[in-house]
């Protein structure tokens, strides 16, 4: 028997308790990561929105940048929204020069793509891997994906209006993230996605294991 994921969420900045909420929601052991400590203890984060040049210092400051680079090197199933898009792009575009990023995603993030706070929108994006029709999402100081690798599946586009076109939700191997905050508007569908991941995960790894004899009868 499968057992329940532990998803951690960076509780440094940021919309934290929706993200908890949604994802207790979903049946997932959902925790907060402020400490290295606590990041070994879970077997994925999210990583919120807020403010990304905050997120990255507060990161750095509480020792959880190369912990965090270790973890997503290693496999470790990571969503990040708005902000968390930013935080897990491999390169930045409209960023300060000193802004540091975690990484992983090979893709170019545009910081505030869609306008300052008073830009913000909502829209209806079809999401790859989400059923149901598409998926309301809210748009708030967001980022956009400039330019993806090869290795990255694009999950969504903005359909109509000015951006129309533009990449909003990726995946990369474990990694996922969305430029818009399905955390605010009570709809599961992309985290159920991210925990599917991550349960997925969890498998395979219990797999390995298994048949490294470290298994369990």
């Amino acid at each position: 028997m499968s057992r329940t994921p532990v998803v951690g969420v960076l509780a440094l900045q940021g919309d934290v308790r929706e993200h908890l909420a949604t994802l207790r929601e979903l049946g997932a052991e959902a925790v907060t990561v402020r400490r290295p400590e606590e990041l070994a203890a879970v077997d994925a984060l999210v990583v919120p929105g807020g403010e990304s040049t905050t997120m990255a210092r507060l990161t750095a400051r509480f020792g959880l940048l190369e912990p965090l680079r270790a973890a997503v090197a290693a496999g470790l199933p990571v969503y990040g929204s708005c902000a968390g898009m930013i935080v897990l792009a491999d390169r930045l575009l409209d960023a300060p020069p000193d802004q540091v990023t975690v990484g992983g995603l090979d893709v170019t993030v545009r910081r505030n793509a869609f306008g300052r706070q008073v830009d913000s929108f909502e829209s209806r994006v079809e999401v790859d891997g989400v059923a149901g029709g598409p998926v309301h999402a809210v748009f708030i100081r967001a980022p956009w994906v400039e330019q993806a690798g090869e290795g990255v599946q694009v999950l969504g586009r903005v359909v109509g209006g000015p951006a129309d076109g533009r990449i909003v939700a990726v995946r990369q191997g474990n990694l996922v993230a969305t430029s818009f905050h399905p955390e605010l508007t009570g709809d599961r569908r992309v985290h159920a996605l991210f925990v599917d991941i991550v349960r997925r995960h969890l498998a395979e790894q219990a797999g390995v294991d298994a048949g490294n004899g470290r298994g369990t009868s």
